[in-house]
């Protein structure tokens, strides 16, 4: 264990304690006072800062500031609710989740039997997110696991606790078609940039490369894709949206997947607009400038198999 994976883990233990003995509205208060410290501190703000003005050109220096200050703070928030995920997850009706909508669009995927691939971004609290929803039928998050290995045991057994399972693409990434076969639910997030390895697909008014995992292991399995997003409400609690699977007029297509791909991407788009707070700006979405001279090819359907670099939910750079 190196010096700084010690004091990461020792933080995270501490903070963990510390938060998960206050009442939650003092604990989203503290998160959001370590949000603005976090932001004060410069952490992440340049990117978070330019990210905005390529998202908003239209609205001023003041606005953009203010979306700004409350993303830091939602952050801050996110944080000490991990610290205390597992009661959040079983808290009775109304007290964390203050209202669910679309909820019906889940009954019927799970009637039909083929699992479904829940996708979101990096947009509110998607663990609690992902884990309210394991309620309904067994969920499995899939990603890259933390560069800590210390502070990933740690996230694991909250994810554990809080009845969800996980995929970590590092240790074969073939267990997301064994997991929809099986009729459970995929987490995926495929919003960060993909580099070379994504495809090029608008978000938020310019090109951005991004994974087309999921749309290529949809299209395969014939699992849907089922979009749903978390909304903090003003008062702390949180809104539940799940939208109707993806569908396309032709999914046999040569450019299926980039078509679901650009899909799923405007969907996003337009929750980030509604909420802009709620999306995570301090990830450099557009570092992949898109090819100029060639056509980024859409790719094929993946077999049993994803490389590593495929989407999943760390918040990486």
């Amino acid at each position: 264990m190196s010096v700084t994976d010690a004091f990461e883990a020792l933080l995270v233990r501490g903070l963990r304690a510390g938060i998960a003995t206050l009442p939650r509205p003092a604990a989203l208060r503290v998160g959001a006072a370590l949000g603005d410290g976090v932001r004060l501190a410069g952490i992440r703000r340049a990117v978070a800062r330019d990210n905005l003005a390529l998202a908003f050109p239209d609205l001023s220096h003041a606005a953009r500031g203010r979306i700004l200050v409350e993303h830091y703070r939602d952050l801050g928030r996110i944080v000490c609710e991990y610290a205390r995920a597992p009661a959040l997850v079983h808290a009775p009706p109304g007290e964390v989740i203050a209202a669910a909508r679309g909820l019906e669009h889940l009954d019927t995927v799970q009637r039909e039997g083929r699992g479904a691939i829940l996708l979101t971004g990096h947009y509110g609290h998607f663990g609690l997110l992902g884990a309210w929803l394991g309620r309904l039928n067994p969920v499995d998050f899939a990603g890259k696991p933390l560069a800590n290995p210390h502070v990933e045991a740690i996230l694991a057994r909250i994810a554990e606790q809080g009845g969800v399972g996980r995929i970590r693409f590092d240790l074969g990434a073939r267990r997301v078609f064994t997991a929809l076969r099986q009729n459970r639910w995929v987490v995926l997030i495929a919003d960060q940039d993909a580099g070379r390895h994504g495809v090029f697909v608008p978000f938020m008014g310019r090109p951005s490369s991004t994974w087309a995992g999921p749309a290529q292991i949809s299209l395969r399995t014939g699992s849907p894709i089922v979009m749903s997003f978390i909304t903090r409400r003003e008062d702390g609690r949180h809104e539940v949206d799940v939208l109707p699977p993806l569908t396309l007029p032709d999914p046999g297509a040569p450019d299926a997947a980039r078509a679901l791909t650009a899909l799923h991407a405007a969907i996003l788009e337009r929750w980030v607009r509604k909420h802009p707070p709620m999306w995570f700006w301090m990830h450099r979405r557009w570092k992949s400038a898109p090819p100029a001279a060639r056509a980024e090819p859409a790719g094929e359907a993946p077999g049993e198999r994803m490389t590593p670099a495929e989407p999943g939910l760390g918040m990486r750079a």
